[in-house]
């Protein structure tokens, strides 16, 4: 039985699905800069869970929106002194560019604001009709004394929370923290007509209504970013619910963690210290990215390090290593490798919470496995087949990354490959893995077939 990780209830819970297909709602990003390694983390994440859940034989729909139309799109549309529609087109060519280049699958469907603004009207007039929002001045807030419920996921109070309503304390409202629904037109800015005059939608209608539009009132998981959860997710249930009569909005509510760089601080665009993800993509493999975010529990929060990823860089080597292998390239053998435990490891582990550092445990004990059962004459492709299904699932591309500049010449290879060998010979494991490591560090892979070793340079 998989569990996963309730932000509401703050507990784990069995996963137990509305219907026959997981609805699953995952914010998406505002469309005014390139993407960082922060939404790389998140994409990559949920990108996991999808996959984990197929490779468990649920039908999933993912749903993921553009927010294409924000203050700050607006204000990098002055900065740049062109149309703000050149901006967010400009910057989901860019996101698209960035999660390809990350193996992320494209979600189900994927709205954006500015396509879906009837939906958003009428979860608006919703509001209005059932008393928990109001007009004023040709903008709509959400009542939030309307609500006794709110700020069941934050666990704040309301008087807690108006250091952080964004500001929104135009005079006439009935409470400060009341947020939203609807911003009646300022110059220069892009508007629709509604009933309440010409405007545009607040931030946080916009998932309520799409996720509306194309999962129903009731979803099976909605996740983001741990930084969303007070105001974004807390206004997405309170409305939610409030349109739909009270009807829980989601299930479960799940939250990544936020990376940290070297002085502690999280990473984020508006604190000038974010790690562009095409930059990072110049520099290491998807492949190696992935590994490094999916070492850490996604609950956690990871150091931003390029040691780190390129550790992660060496030790994709190896897991590529052992998933090349295929039956032609094993010697004849009665005897082959019985791979089942790791994969119930593997299974155990993501059953528990997406827990990949478990997982990944397992597959790199496995590969381990692997290479010292070969050097005892031993089949190990059904192995290396399980390692390419177990990698799949966590969605590494196993490709190699590009050539890099020789750092040993081949006579030092040579001798490191055969001071390995000696390891091996006298079962001394743990030298012969450093050595290893010290090949991988220099660009070398190696393979093992009976009492011989190849190498390459990768």
């Amino acid at each position: 039985m998989i569990q996963l990780y309730n932000s509401l209830t703050r507990t784990k819970e069995d996963f137990v699905p509305i219907g026959d297909e997981v609805k699953m709602y995952v914010c998406g990003v505002t469309v005014y800069d390139d993407s960082h390694l922060g939404h790389a983390l998140s994409s990559i994440i949920f990108d996991v869970l999808a996959r984990y859940l197929e490779y468990r034989d649920y039908r999933v729909k993912k749903v993921q929106n553009f927010t294409d139309v924000d203050d700050k799109i607006i204000n990098r549309a002055k900065s740049d002194g062109v149309p703000w529609e050149e901006i967010t087109e400009r910057y989901i060519n860019s996101f698209y560019e960035s999660i390809d280049g990350l193996n992320v699958r494209r979600a189900t469907v994927e709205p954006r604001v500015t396509e879906d603004m009837p939906e958003i009207i009428g979860l608006i007039e919703r509001l209005i009709d059932c008393g928990s929002a109001y007009e004023l001045n040709g903008s709509v807030y959400y009542r939030v004394r309307s609500n006794p419920d709110y700020g069941k996921l934050s666990g704040q109070n309301i008087d807690q929370m108006l250091e952080a309503t964004r500001g929104e304390l135009e005079s006439g409202k009935e409470n400060p923290a009341d947020f939203a629904l609807w911003k009646a037109v300022k110059p220069d800015e892009p508007m629709w007509e509604s009933p309440w005059g010409p405007g545009r939608p607040g931030w946080h209608i916009e998932c309520s209504a799409m996720a509306f539009k194309h999962l129903g009132e009731q979803i099976d998981i909605h996740g983001g970013g741990l930084d969303l959860i007070f105001p974004h997710h807390e206004n997405e249930i309170a409305q939610s619910e409030s349109a739909s009569g009270r009807v829980p909005f989601a299930r479960v509510w799940m939250h990544n963690g936020m990376l940290r760089i070297s002085n502690g601080q999280e990473m984020s665009k508006s604190l000038g210290n974010a790690f562009n993800v095409k930059t990072a993509l110049k520099e290491f493999s998807p492949d190696a990215i992935r590994l490094w975010i999916l070492q850490s529990h996604y609950r956690s929060n990871p150091l931003l390090d390029k040691k780190l990823m390129g550790d992660a860089e060496r030790s994709m080597r190896r897991i590529r290593s052992a998933a090349e292998i295929t039956a032609e390239d094993v010697i004849e053998s009665e005897k082959s490798l019985n791979a089942d435990s790791y994969k119930r490891r593997f299974i155990e582990a993501m059953d528990d919470d997406l827990n990949t550092p478990q997982a990944l445990a397992a597959i790199f004990d496995l590969c381990r496995k692997m290479n010292r059962s070969r050097t005892d004459g031993i089949d190990v492709s059904d192995a290396a087949e399980l390692v390419r299904e177990l990698t799949g699932v966590l969605g590494f591309t196993l490709e190699a990354p590009p050539k890099k500049a020789e750092g040993l010449t081949d006579t030092a290879v040579e001798a490191l490959v055969q001071q390995r060998k000696a390891a091996r010979a006298e079962k001394r494991w743990a030298d012969a893995d450093a050595v290893r490591d010290q090949l991988d560090a220099a660009g070398i892979s190696i393979s093992d077939t009976g009492g011989e070793t190849a190498w390459s340079r990768s």
